[in-house]
């Protein structure tokens, strides 16, 4: 038997399901785990939106198959929160698409939109299923690095004419993951420019869209003239209200792209439950003062990290957005060595920097999902046991 497809062979174990193995692992062995790998929120779904999902979860008429592009009260909700965020009016008809979370249609717009062999430019490091979904679809990965001293931003003139012409689709991603690097609109206005002169589509991921800090507010692609006439921005509401296990996401932007989409879609997929869409659009239409709530926890948990990482010689800039810390590898390691040290000494998760491509090299990620008195707990073990010399 020749299994599986070729297709399939050339793709390594997704990331965070072979961390989550060696988790339960050692779990069994006894040990006490501190997971700050993965980016699934700690904090629990605020009760008006777990209350709006079991109340819309009676009602017989919702138990039945969804609408394959998603259930108009909330299209309409996410495009009044673009209208009340950003000033973008869209249509919740033709601009506004329901995804089953945000990875869905990240991974499914990549067929939509190449054919086998084109390019897609893809940042570096980046979330991994921008390459992974590439790669599934027999396209070709071309990585714009991400680099400190740019602060980590692509460099749209660094990429070569060759590839350029061959290039069918771009991501971006801000805040980021894994850098938790933020920008501003002239930064938007830079990307549509370069997208517009050589008939690129953009592909905004903006997950985390919501989870910013002190008077820092993310942009959205869609502020920028012209913007829908090339691109889409991937919204979620996993992180901005501890939704993850819900799956629910959208995009929105340009009306051809989204047409696409749906037809991919409504071939591979049934939608999202009624229930949950209607609990989503509650979410966003009612009280936010937990997105607030939340973010301060988020950023208190982000102090002690900081000043954790600082007392073992580890200097990080504090973000403006997303829950992660995009930190430099002390002194003398690779990020795969200085990983499986913290793990295997400490039981601690954090996450290697190259996981995420090959510009992540001498740098891990953590995640803040777990309460401060954890990651107080997690850097302590972190200094005793790996008696780290810096310089």
């Amino acid at each position: 038997m020749n299994f599986p497809s070729n297709r399939i062979g050339q793709i390594p174990p997704y990331l965070f399901a072979e961390i989550n193995k060696k988790k339960a692992e050692m779990i069994k062995a006894g040990v006490d785990i501190i997971d700050l790998g993965i980016g699934d929120p700690d904090l629990p779904t605020p009760k008006h939106i777990i209350d709006k999902l079991t109340e819309e979860a009676q009602d017989p008429k919702n138990l039945k198959y969804p609408s394959f592009v998603g259930c108009p009260e909330f299209k309409q909700a996410v495009a009044d929160f673009y209208f009340r965020e950003y000033g973008v009016i869209l249509d919740p008809e033709t601009e506004v698409l329901a995804l089953i979370g945000s990875k869905e249609g990240i991974s499914h717009i990549v067929p939509t939109l190449i054919d086998p062999g084109d390019y897609v430019l893809i940042p570096d490091p980046s979330y991994p299923v921008y390459r992974m979904a590439t790669l599934l679809a027999n396209g070709q990965c071309h990585h714009m690095p991400l680099t400190k001293e740019n602060n980590f931003v692509p460099d749209f003139e660094a990429i070569p004419k060759a590839i350029v012409e061959r290039s069918k689709l771009m991501f971006l991603n801000y805040p980021g993951n894994p850098t938790s690097a933020t920008v501003e609109l002239p930064f938007f206005k830079r990307a549509i420019a370069f997208a517009e002169k050589h008939k690129i589509p953009i592909a905004h991921d903006s997950a985390y869209n919501m989870v910013t800090f002190d008077s820092y507010k993310a942009p959205s692609i869609l502020q920028v003239e012209g913007a829908k006439e090339i691109a889409v921005e991937f919204g979620s509401l996993s992180k901005t209200y501890s939704m993850t296990g819900f799956r629910i996401g959208y995009v929105v932007g340009n009306r051809e792209i989204i047409k696409a989409l749906s037809v991919l879609k409504s071939n591979t997929d049934t939608g999202q439950f009624t229930p949950i869409q209607r609990a989503a659009a509650y979410a966003l239409n009612s009280d936010q003062s937990c997105v607030t709530q939340y973010n301060q926890i988020y950023k208190d948990r982000m102090t002690a990290m900081l000043d954790g990482l600082k007392s073992i010689g580890v200097e990080v800039e504090p973000p403006k957005g997303s829950f992660f810390i995009w930190s430099p590898v002390p002194s003398g390691y690779t990020s795969a060595e200085f990983v499986t040290n913290v793990l295997e000494q400490t039981g601690v998760i954090i996450t290697p920097g190259n996981a995420f491509g090959p510009s992540g090299e001498g740098y891990f990620r953590v995640s803040l999902s777990v309460p401060n008195e954890r990651l107080y707990e997690a850097v302590n073990r972190i200094k005793q046991n790996l008696k780290i010399v810096i310089g």
